[in-house]
C-alpha cells in the first residue's frame, strides 16, 4: 500500500528510532496490507454491515480501518488507527448513514504508521465525491505520481491508493462517465490491486489483469438484489452474504439500482493469485476453488510428510496458521498430532516494547510451551513459513527450555527467497534467511536438529488448481508484474532509512 519508491526519509524521521522497527521486533511473517469491503443495500444500515466485514477481516490489517457512507451526493467517512473494534463504535455508526458503504482495515508497510494513510481515499470530481479502498500495491507510482503533480493534483498522502483515486477523478473531470473513466485511469496503473469503489450511484469492484490480490462477490438474502464485496468469503459469512463468485483477473463489477453489471476492461488477463493468500494470508475458513482453505493447508501438510518424514513422538503446528499443515503431517506420516504450543489470542499489534530485562528472561506474550507435554520428547514442530528466522530461533530454544530431547522443524511453504513488490510488507533480498543461507545453515542457525521445506512443486501441485495460475515470485524471483529497478532500489534505501 505504501509506495517505496515516492516517499522519502523525511516521511519516516518519527519512526526511525522505534524499536518496533527493528529487524529483531517486527513480526517473522510475511504481512498483509490490508482487506476490503464494500456494499450496495438500499434500506439497511450499511455501515454496520460494513463494521462486521471488516471485523471479519481482521486479520488482514491491525493498524487501522476506515468506513465511507453514501447518502445521495453526500459522504460520510470515519477512519483512524487502531483495531475495527476500537475505530468504531455504536455512536460512530449512527453517524454513518446510506445506502452504500465502502470499508478497509489496514497493515501499513514498515514506516507508515500514519493515520493520513488510512482508508478510504476519498477524493472529489466532476461527477462527485469517491471512495477507494485498495489491496495491493503499484509498481509504477513514479511515474504516476509525476503525471497527477503535473495535473496540480493535491496529494496528501503517501499512498498508492490515493494516487489511484486521483487519476480516476482526472479521467471523470475530462468528461468520461464513472465507467469509462475508471477503465481509464486502471491502465494507466501497473502492479496489485483489488478495489472496492463507491460514488454517489453506485459501488464498483475491480482487480488488475494478473488477480494478484483476491475479491469475492456476494448477496444480501431478500428483494431486490443487494450486493457485497470482500477480500475473503468470511467477509460475506459474518452477516449471512452468499457467495457468488469471484471478480476476475481484469474485471470490473458495477453495481447500482439496475443490478450488477460485468465489464472487462482487460483484454489479455492472466490469472496469477498470490500462493501466500492461499497458504497463509486468507483465513482458513474462506473459500477459494470451491473448497476451504483449511483443507488446502492439511494437503500441504501432508505433502510435507511424503517429503520429509521423521521419526518422532510428537507433531504440532504454531498456533494458529500451521495447525492445519500440521494435522495434515500427521495423517500422513502417522506420528501423534498433539499441542504443544498455547496462543495468547488477546495479543494483538503492539508497539510498547518489553524491557531488555524481559528480554533476556525470556518474554513470551503469544506463545507459550506445554512443558509436561513436551518434556523428553521427540518433537515436529510445523510452521508455514520463515521470513528471517528470529521468531523461529527463540521457539525452538523455548521448546528446548521446555525439555524437547529433539526439535524437528516443517515448513509447509518453500525457502522465501524474494521480497514481494505487490502489496506484502516483505524484507529486501539480504535480510532474508533463505536468500543468503542454505537449507542446512538456516537449521544450524535455528539450533534444530532437522529442517525440511515443502517443495515449489508440492506447493503448487496440492492447489489441484492450473499450476500456472498463480504467483509465487517470493519463492522463485519470477514477478508477474515487471519490477522497474528503480522500485528495488527504493525499498532497499526505505528499509535502511527507517531501520
Amino acid at each position: 500500500m505504501i509506495p517505496y519508491d515516492s516517499v522519502t526519509p523525511d516521511d519516516y524521521s518519527q519512526q526511525s528510532n522505534n524499536p518496533i522497527n527493528s529487524h529483531e521486533n517486527r513480526p517473522d511473517k510475511p504481512e498483509e496490507a490490508c482487506g476490503v469491503f464494500g456494499v450496495y443495500a438500499p434500506g439497511e444500515d450499511v455501515a454496520k454491515l460494513t463494521y462486521f466485514g471488516l471485523y471479519a477481516l481482521q486479520h488482514r490489517g491491525q493498524e487501522s480501518a476506515g468506513i465511507a457512507t453514501f447518502e445521495g451526493t453526500k459522504v460520510h467517512l470515519h477512519k483512524d488507527m487502531g483495531l475495527v473494534s476500537q475505530v468504531f463504535n455504536e455512536s460512530v455508526l449512527n453517524e454513518l448513514p446510506g445506502s452504500l458503504a465502502v470499508g478497509h482495515t489496514r497493515y501499513s508497510t514498515t514506516g507508515s504508521s500514519r493515520k493520513v494513510n488510512a482508508q478510504p481515499a476519498v477524493v472529489e470530481s466532476r461527477l462527485g465525491s469517491l471512495a477507494l479502498a485498495h489491496n495491493g500495491n503499484l509498481v509504477n507510482t513514479v511515474q504516476l505520481r509525476e503525471e497527477l503533480l503535473k495535473n496540480k493534483c493535491n496529494l496528501v498522502t503517501t499512498t498508492d491508493s490515493e494516487m489511484i483515486a486521483f487519476a480516476i477523478a482526472q479521467e471523470v473531470n475530462t468528461g468520461a462517465n464513472w465507467l469509462d473513466g475508471c477503465i481509464q485511469a486502471f491502465r494507466r496503473c501497473q502492479g496489485a490491486f483489488s478495489l472496492v469503489i463507491g460514488t454517489p450511484v453506485g459501488i464498483m469492484g475491480v482487480r488488475d489483469p494478473n488477480g494478484i490480490r483476491p475479491l469475492v462477490i456476494g448477496t444480501l438474502p431478500g428483494e431486490p438484489d443487494r450486493y457485497v464485496l470482500a477480500s475473503e468469503t468470511c467477509g460475506l459469512d459474518i452477516i449471512g452474504a452468499d457467495y457468488v463468485r469471484d471478480v476476475q483477473p481484469g474485471e470490473l463489477v458495477w453495481i447500482d439500482e439496475e443490478g450488477l453489471t460485468s465489464v472487462h476492461w482487460h483484454q489479455q488477463p492472466q490469472k496469477k493469485l498470490c500462493i501466500f493468500e492461499m497458504i497463509y494470508f486468507a483465513r482458513p475458513d474462506s473459500i477459494m476453488h470451491d473448497e476451504s482453505l483449511y483443507s488446502y493447508r492439511m494437503r500441504l501438510g501432508r505433502q510435507l510428510a511424503a517429503e520429509s518424514a521423521v521419526d518422532a513422538d510428537i507433531v504440532f503446528g504454531v498456533p494458529d496458521s500451521g495447525i492445519p499443515a500440521a494435522i495434515g503431517f500427521s495423517e500422513a506420516s502417522g506420528v501423534a498430532y498433539g499441542e504443544g504450543l498455547i496462543k495468547n489470542r488477546y495479543v494483538g499489534r503492539t508497539f510498547i516494547q518489553p524491557t531488555q530485562t524481559m528480554r533476556e528472561s525470556g518474554i513470551r506474550m503469544k506463545l507459550n510451551p506445554l512443558k509436561d507435554v513436551l518434556a523428553g520428547k521427540r518433537v515436529v514442530i510445523v510452521d508455514d513459513s520463515i521470513v528471517r528466522g528470529t521468531t523461529s530461533r527463540k521457539l525452538v530454544k523455548a521448546l528446548r527450555d521446555a525439555g524437547a530431547l529433539e526439535v524437528h522443524m516443517r515448513i509447509s511453504s518453500p525457502p522465501v527467497t524474494h521480497p514481494c513488490f505487490y502489496g506484502i510488507d516483505t524484507d529486501t533480498q539480504d535480510q532474508l534467511i533463505a536468500a543468503t543461507k542454505s537449507v542446512e545453515e538456516i537449521a544450524k542457525q535455528l539450533e534444530v536438529d532437522t529442517l525440511a521445506y515443502l517443495s515449489w512443486q508440492g506447493m503448487l501441485e496440492a492447489t489441484r488448481e492450473d499450476t500456472n495460475s498463480f504467483c509465487s515470485a517470493c519463492f522463485t524471483g519470477d514477478y508477474p508484474v515487471l519490477i522497474p529497478e528503480q522500485v528495488k532500489r527504493s525499498k532497499l534505501i526505505l528499509e535502511k532509512v527507517v531501520v
